[in-house]
C-alpha cells in the first residue's frame, strides 16, 4: 500500500523560497499521477499543482494562483515529488499535502485519493 511522507516546511519569510519534497513508500509511484494540495484553516484542501507520469508525457498544471511561482517535479527512481515555491507570499500559509491520482489534467482532483500526512508551510515576517 503506497505511503507518503512530505517534508521541507517550516517558518519562512515573504519572498523567500522553499522546496517541499514527498517521499513514496510500499508501492512504485511511475504509474501514478502526482500532486499537490494545500489546506488553510477553516478551508476545504485546494488543488496546487499536479504531474502525470513519463509515460504520459510528465506534463504539469498549476493553478492561476501558483502559476510562475511554482514547480512541480517528480524523481521516479527516487520515488520522491518535490514543490518548487519561490518569492513567498503570506497567502501561501498553510498545510501542504502531497497526493497520488490517476491522472493529472488541472481539473480533475478528484482522482487524487491517497495523501500524506501534510507539512506545514508558515510565511510571516
Amino acid at each position: 500500500q503506497l505511503q507518503l511522507v512530505e517534508s521541507g516546511g517550516g517558518l519562512v519569510q515573504p519572498g523567500d523560497s522553499l522546496k517541499l519534497s514527498c517521499k513514496g513508500s510500499g508501492s512504485p509511484l511511475d504509474y501514478r499521477a502526482m500532486a499537490w494540495f494545500r489546506q488553510t484553516p477553516g478551508q476545504a484542501r485546494e488543488g496546487l499543482s499536479c504531474i502525470s507520469t513519463k509515460s504520459s508525457g510528465g506534463s504539469t498544471n498549476y493553478v492561476d494562483s501558483v502559476k510562475g511561482r511554482f514547480s512541480i517535479s517528480r524523481n521516479d527512481a527516487d520515488a520522491t515529488v518535490y514543490l518548487q515555491i519561490n518569492s513567498l507570499k503570506a497567502d501561501d500559509t498553510g498545510v501542504y499535502y502531497c497526493a497520488a491520482g490517476a491522472w493529472c489534467d488541472g481539473r480533475s482532483w478528484f482522482t487524487f485519493n491517497t495523501f500524506g500526512q501534510g507539512t506545514q508551510v508558515t510565511v510571516s515576517s
